[in-house]
């Protein structure tokens, strides 16, 4: 049984980066503060801000609902106003998000083999290497929509929302949201994670290994050359029978 402990020490370290990775990406699925408008003039949003998440569009209104409360209307993937960086988020950030759990999952499994020990040292390559590309796929699924997102917001990029969103075609001015920077977070860890998952590999020791020749209950050896001490016990045992 193979004891890999010893070669998985900055796994074990990435592991929970992949994790907190993951819960940021998860978190910034659900934030609507990726695109923050400013809107003046308006009779609606009266605070005259606004926030355009991948799944809602929320202001401030105390003309459409009680005061503490927002209005918020729901942006669908089917709906011909929604523009393609948002609509290729909702997919994206989605299949990132089962990317990173998965990633997480396999890491668990693959550390957890290294530290217990397993028969099969390939197994145990194949399931670092699978982290890694996992966590790698999920951090490049959610980078397509933040860096789109983020770069719409910079152009100052207009959205045509239905009349029931009460909102304007285009504000006067936008920045980044919490959402965007908190998915750009998420996505670097689980870059690191991934990284280092794929930098993964075995002992040189584990090479080497071969049995050295003399039958069945020879011992292993590192260096493929015979075991002279063994040899010396096999002998000094004939002699005293």
């Amino acid at each position: 049984m193979a004891y890999l402990a010893h070669s998985a020490h900055a796994q074990m370290g990435a592991l929970p980066l992949g994790c907190v990775g993951w819960t940021l990406t998860c978190m910034s699925l659900g934030l609507i503060q990726w695109r923050v408008w400013l809107v003046e003039g308006s009779q609606v949003v009266h605070s005259g801000v606004a926030w355009v998440g991948l799944w809602r569009a929320c202001f401030h209104s105390y003309a459409l609902s009680n005061p503490g409360f927002l209005h918020c209307g729901s942006i669908s993937l089917l709906g011909n106003y929604a523009p393609p960086e948002i609509a290729a988020g909702q997919v994206l950030m989605v299949l990132a998000v089962v990317g990173g759990l998965l990633a997480n999952a396999s890491g668990v499994y693959a550390v957890r083999n290294a530290y217990f020990g397993v028969e099969r040292t390939l197994l145990v390559r194949r399931a670092f290497h699978g982290t890694g590309a996992l966590g790698l796929l999920a951090a490049a699924a959610s980078s397509v929509p933040l860096l789109w997102n983020l770069g719409s917001v910079v152009t100052n990029q207009t959205i045509s929302f239905p009349p029931d969103f009460r909102l304007p075609p285009a504000p006067r001015s936008q920045y980044v949201g919490g959402g965007i920077g908190v998915g750009l977070v998420g996505t670097a860890l689980m870059v690191v994670h991934g990284i280092v998952f794929c930098c993964y590999r075995l002992p040189a020791e584990i090479h080497r290994r071969v049995r050295v020749p003399g039958g069945q209950g020879a011992p292993w050896s590192t260096t493929g050359k015979e075991n002279l001490a063994f040899e010396s016990d096999e002998h000094m045992h004939d002699w005293l029978h």
